[in-house]
């Protein structure tokens, strides 16, 4: 049947975009990942309608959503709880259901987290750009015409048809992720953690910092206690490579936790987040209460790992 329009945007909400895992390997040329904030939901949403894994959804930031189903077709939800409903009943996440054709699904206020995914059996039918279909928001390239969606766009999507029969698929309970207000983000340090005295890294693991209203998907800004730097240290280093997760500590000692939408920064890194816990940073909004525990590199490993079986089970169990 080909790629057919499937869905209409009714109202985008402050902040809905084409995403996929991400663009990667061209951070030579300058080019961010971008891609999901939390590849974990993207991920299990499409396996749950049939897709591959790394197939594109919507990204849903906040609230605000409102589409309508141009043909039959299989779609989950899942991320944060921002109270989907069908026809203005409340729609189980982690769940695959089918939309008829004229159904409406809309997204209130957030219960939890704050960026929910919309997976579409069949994906979402827009040109890879360098390997990806994510939104570039930034550089205004990828995904929906390099922009956010506007109220009226039109989005297509591979032989849905062929993806109705996977209706009614879940996750487990069990492992569907948890999100509250108070967040522990285990961390590597380095790759300059020797820049900053001891009492500055005691400070760092000890003490609760809160997201600022100054976060996006370039990064999260936390304030609180100031995390000082060896005597003698200029503010700034000569720009490197930096990675999702990495955590720059500027002048002023607050710590930016660098997210998909950078590829270079000029603050020393005192810690990364490990890889099982990024996701986390896509669920974490303004006033959320962020603290920081250290792991060994063998417990990172291990964790990632863990969350890798899970999806390799769930896809079995498919």
């Amino acid at each position: 049947m080909g790629s057919i329009e499937t869905l209409e945007i009714l109202a985008p909400g402050p902040l809905t975009t084409v995403q996929d895992r991400g663009r990667f390997g061209f951070g030579r040329f300058g080019i961010a990942p971008s891609g999901a904030l939390d590849a974990f939901s993207l991920r299990i949403g499409n396996l749950l309608v049939g897709n591959r894994e790394d197939e594109a959804c919507l990204e849903i930031t906040l609230l605000g959503l409102k589409v309508r189903a141009l043909v039959d077709l299989l779609i989950a939800v899942t991320g944060a709880d921002l109270q989907p409903h069908l026809n203005r009943k409340p729609l189980q996440m982690w769940r695959s259901h089918i939309m008829k054709e004229g159904d409406v699904l809309s997204f209130t206020v957030p219960r939890s987290g704050c960026r929910a995914y919309l997976a579409l059996g069949g994906g979402i039918s827009v040109t890879p750009l360098m390997e990806s279909k994510s939104t570039n928001l930034s550089s205004g390239f990828g995904g929906f015409e390099g922009r956010a969606l506007r109220k009226g766009d039109i989005l297509s999507t591979e032989s849905p048809q062929l993806h109705l029969r996977a209706e009614g698929k879940a996750l487990d309970r069990k492992l569907i992720p948890a999100y509250g207000k108070n967040w522990v983000l285990r961390v590597l340090f380095g790759p300059q953690d020797d820049h900053f005295t001891k009492t500055g890294k005691t400070t760092f693991l000890n003490s609760s910092f809160n997201v600022t209203p100054h976060s996006d998907r370039t990064g999260i800004r936390l304030a609180g206690p100031v995390i000082r730097t060896r005597a003698g240290m200029e503010e700034s280093i000569i720009s490197e490579g930096v990675v999702s997760g990495t955590i720059q500590i500027p002048g002023d000692g607050q710590p930016i936790i660098i997210l998909g939408e950078t590829v270079t920064g000029g603050y020393r890194k005192i810690a990364t987040v490990i890889g099982a816990d990024l996701p986390l940073l896509g669920q974490m909004k303004p006033g959320d209460q962020v603290n920081f525990e250290e792991v060994s590199m063998k417990e990172a490993y291990h964790t990632q790992s863990q969350v890798e079986e899970i999806i390799r089970r769930f896809k079995e169990e498919l």
